[in-house]
């Protein structure tokens, strides 16, 4: 269930006859909850709950109805029963029919409302369907009802009229709802000088049956598209000349409507029984995007982004510098005046724009300063009409339905505005007929030229367009345009492009990169930035996964982007940005903010322990978002520092025929016991963390023979044989001549092995390893030290390592992703003497110890950072100070200065490197007497 259809879901239940024995499970029904989960609710309500006639579902609700008796007195019960805390619910909730009374026990938030009013107060409950929610959806359910509704009226054309959905015909019928959602606003509020107005006249003068909507329809467009000095030429009917002159785009071009049935008329009028004056045109841009997308239409209502999340990119882009300039201007009539001027130049230019939230935010928020400093400066109401102009606002959006949207977010952004900050009256009498919107084009962003759509500024404004002059004397000269890119790109990693997207990554990269492909698609549009900015001065602050900030894609993309003089000004590290989508616990961003700039310092935002933001000022930010100056760390196929070598696993490609279960593993060993010598333990990462059980069939070629004999064995080895073969890989064709093996054989079988896996979360304090014994398999989801002196354990052990982990390479969302080759090999350790060695053996064999002590406690259990036992916590803070104190002689203060040694220690190592090839180079002379042709004297 999305938004959308809880909403639907709640109203139909109100107004139908209230029955208290049903009353709870048509309540979670409305959420989604299958049949099958209330039917088993019926049967155990009468024992699950301990408050008599409650319904109680774990982990989400406890709900009462009571007669004879107010709500609020069940809902004390419902929140001392001790089921309800056992059962750790959301919400507890009790109504008698007439009133509702419920709580979120999470915050202690309280309702209290009619029962005839609970579909306004659906996204109170919105996370029983697993929804998140933010405060402007609760506070503002129009927002939902009206793309409901439009939604409704969408599908019920496109049903009646199968010509109006091919491809050429959709925009005109996008453009149609574009119109009508501007008549449902104008009609609530005042634009069209009468209250219901718009519906009204439908509702008038198209007949039940429905005959003549289309007509009525067309003819009220093509009145709002005639002046009003030519309708008598153009015989607008009487009816229709009512209505005002709107123009501006909206209406103009083509007036066809589609044809309505009844239900679709019947779908119109109740749009229009909606309070549209109260629409958020950000929330509602958003809702409404999904209408006429056939495949987002399952997720309605989905795509809102919080104006809390929009400002991590447009306060630290530009809004705070705005404040900052605002503060300090005081009551200066002067200072306040060149602010608003240089408020009044700014740009903002959104290239993946969707419905325009970005640029409806970021117009509002300066309307606010603008409303600010004409408060300040004690203007007259005339002097407070905005000096803020839509046309500075550009957008590129690839779907024409959005672009629509977005035009006519921003009107209706701009009314409110106006409403606001210079009353309803000077608003309505300034909106009509409609001046030119936002700048937003239909295309694809990473294919137009963005100078085209978003053009330099000219250098000078011309004297017809400057603001107004006001008594101050010394009028300074116009201030020169500020440019600022901004936007939430689509991200896509390599891997999940389509054809298209590939090819549109080509356009952007080929020429400049060899490596492109495993870029997230959103790369693109900083390069695309990047390019522009060399040709007009601009800042900009994108959205982006956190993946373009790690591992190998550092490399890749942020040395381009840099090669034009762009700097990072500012970023705040990695956090969830989650949309409405049910169970969606949102894709894991960065914001990243560049300029060209000469600025000394840049500012790091991070989440507090508290969960709020906090800022820090640094010198530099690099592309890793770590404060320290540019350094790329590139993959290496040899250790430094002298460590022991780390390989990934081994890789069965078997179709599960040479893994072993451990059911499997007793069945076999049961019928013959000849294959115990062939079937070892095998390790992945779930083994490893888990102590999961798990075997292999491992063979060795000397071995070969008399294993294939055995007949368990032999079946599994021709199974094998059989599903290589049919493999679309050669090399996994190629293995199935040696079906007993795995396809990539990384160990002899009888090693001692230090695991560390591939993949693990982020929540422990220290990477998970273990010490597994000769005669363990590892798979290729965890990496092993082969044999290996123990003091490198007490390396990968370290908070050190850990933080030069969570930095340099790439993550699967938040989790750590572990690399040999980026994260083992090029850890920056400094010369360790034969003592340092001894001193860490012994710090790794003490963590060890104390692990010992908790057995069969798992390395899950033993890590979880709320029940860390304190003899674990101990050797490993022990191990800590031993290394630190081997860095730089005391222990580091924090993560950052952590970082700050490492990197700077891999830059010494990477340069030292560097200087020795050149000195090695050059003592290669020629032998004298010989040309240097490459060949040996």
């Amino acid at each position: 269930m999305n938004a959308v259809e809880i909403e639907e879901a709640l109203s139909q239940l109100v107004l139908e006859p209230f029955d208290p024995a049903e009353f709870p499970y048509q309540f979670l029904a409305a959420f989604g909850f299958s049949e099958t989960t209330l039917k088993k609710l019926k049967a155990g309500a009468a024992t699950t709950s301990d408050v008599a006639g409650a319904v109680l579902l774990r982990n989400q609700i406890h709900l009462a109805v009571v007669t004879g008796e107010e709500p609020e007195i069940a809902l004390t019960a419902l929140r001392e029963s001790v089921k309800t805390a056992r059962s750790k619910v959301k919400f507890i909730l009790a109504t008698n029919g007439d009133m509702v009374a419920a709580e979120e026990l999470s915050t202690g938030e309280p309702l209290s409302r009619p029962l005839s009013e609970l579909a306004k107060q659906f996204g109170f409950f919105l996370p029983l369907a697993g929804i998140s929610t933010v405060a402007e959806i609760r506070d503002n359910p129009v927002d939902i009802k009206a793309t409901g509704r439009l939604n409704k009226i969408y599908v019920e054309l496109l049903k009646d009229n199968p010509d109006w959905s091919t491809a050429e015909r959709r925009p005109a019928l996008n453009q149609f709802m574009a119109r009508l959602i501007f008549c449902f606003f104008a009609e609530d509020t005042s634009i069209f000088l009468g209250e219901g107005k718009f519906t009204k006249c439908v509702r008038e003068m198209s007949d039940s049956q429905s005959q003549n909507t289309h007509e009525v329809l067309a003819e009220l467009f093509r009145a709002m598209n005639t002046p009003h000095d030519a309708r008598q030429a153009a015989k607008i009917k009487s009816w229709a000349d009512a209505f005002p002159y709107v123009n501006g785009g909206l209406y103009s071009g083509e007036i066809a409507c589609p044809r309505f049935s009844k239900i679709a008329r019947s779908y119109l009028l109740r749009a229009g029984e909606l309070d549209w004056k109260q629409i958020n045109p950000d929330i509602f841009g958003s809702m409404i995007q999904a209408v006429a997308d056939d495949d987002e239409r399952g997720s309605l209502g989905m795509h809102y982004t919080s104006v809390p999340n929009i400002l991590k990119v447009l306060d630290p882009l530009f809004l705070d510098d705005l404040r900052e300039q605002l503060a300090q201007c005081g009551d200066n009539a002067r200072k306040l005046l060149n602010l608003r001027k240089r408020i009044a130049a700014i740009r903002v230019f959104d290239p993946a724009c969707g419905s325009g939230n970005f640029l409806v935010i970021a117009y509002i928020k300066l309307r606010e300063l603008e409303a600010e400093i004409c408060e300040r400066r004690k203007d007259t109401d005339a002097e407070k009409k905005t000096w803020i102009k839509l046309t500075n606002f550009y957008g590129i959006e690839i779907k024409s339905f959005p672009t629509e949207i977005a035009r006519l977010a921003l009107l209706i952004a701009e009314f409110q505005c106006n409403v606001r900050h210079i009353g309803q009256l000077e608003a309505c009498r300034d909106v009509l007929p409609l001046h030119n919107t936002g700048k937003v084009v239909c295309g694809n962003a990473l294919r137009l030229d963005w100078l085209e759509v978003c053009p330099p500024p000219a250098v000078k404004t011309r004297a017809s367009e400057r603001p107004p002059k006001t008594g101050d004397s010394g009028f300074d000269p116009e201030p020169a345009a500020e440019t600022y890119i901004c936007g939430n790109p689509p991200y896509r990693g390599g891997t999940e492009q389509t054809p298209l997207q590939k090819k549109d990554m080509e356009a952007v990269f080929a020429g400049r990169s060899s490596t492109w492909k495993s870029l997230d698609y959103v790369a693109g549009w900083f390069l695309k930035y990047a390019d522009y900015s060399t040709r007009c001065r601009s800042g900009c602050a994108f959205v982006s996964t956190n993946s373009i900030c790690q591992g190998e894609q550092v490399a890749r993309l942020w040395p381009l982007v840099f090669a034009t003089g762009q700097h990072i000004t500012f970023a705040h590290a990695s956090f969830k940005w989650a949309n409405l989508a049910s169970h969606n616990a949102g894709v894991t961003v960065v914001v990243v903010g560049l300029a060209a700039t000469t600025s000394p310092t840049a500012r790091l935002y991070e989440i507090a322990a508290d969960g709020s933001a906090a800022c820090r000022v640094v010198e530099h930010l690099n592309a890793y978002l770590v404060p320290f100056k540019h350094v790329v760390v590139e993959s290496s196929l040899q250790t430094a520092s002298a460590l022991h070598p780390m390989t990934i696993g081994n890789k069965p490609a078997d179709g599960g025929n040479l893994v072993v279960t451990a059911d499997e593993f007793s069945a076999m060993r049961g019928v013959d016991q000849r294959v115990l010598p062939y079937l070892k333990r095998f390790v992945g990462a779930a083994e490893s963390i888990r102590g999961r059980l798990r075997y292999c069939i491992w063979i060795t070629e000397q071995a070969k023979s008399e294993a294939l004999s055995i007949p368990l064995i032999r079946a599994r080895a021709d199974a094998v044989s059989q599903m290589r073969m049919q493999s679309s890989k050669a090399l996994t064709r190629a293995g199935a001549q040696s079906p007993h093996a795995f396809q990539q054989v990384r160990q002899r079988g009888d090693e001692t092995i230090t695991i560390v896996p591939k993949v693990s979360s982020e929540s422990r304090e220290y990477l998970p390893f273990d010490l597994l014994p000769p005669g363990t398999i590892i798979s290729d989801l965890a990496f092993g030290l082969y044999d290996a002196p123990l003091w490198n354990m007490a390396l990968i052990a370290s908070k050190l390592h850990l933080i030069w982990i969570a930095t340099v390479c790439g993550k699967l969302k938040t989790d750590f992703r572990y690399s040999n080759t980026l994260g083992w090999n090029t850890f920056p350790v400094p010369q360790l003497t034969e003592n340092d060695k001894t001193t860490l053996t012994r710090c790794a064999e003490d963590i060890l110890l104390a692990r010992e002590a908790h057995f069969p406690a798992t390395i899950a259990d033993l890590y979880d950072p709320d029940h860390m036992p304190a003899n674990l916590r101990a050797a490993h803070d022990k191990n800590d100070e031993t290394l630190e104190r081997i860095y730089i002689g005391r222990r580091f203060k924090n993560d950052t200065e952590r970082l700050e040694k490492l990197f700077e220690m891999y830059k010494a190592m990477t340069e030292n490197a560097d200087e020795l090839k050149l000195k090695t180079a050059a003592n290669k002379k020629p032998t004298k007497g010989k040309r240097n042709t490459g060949e040996r004297a």
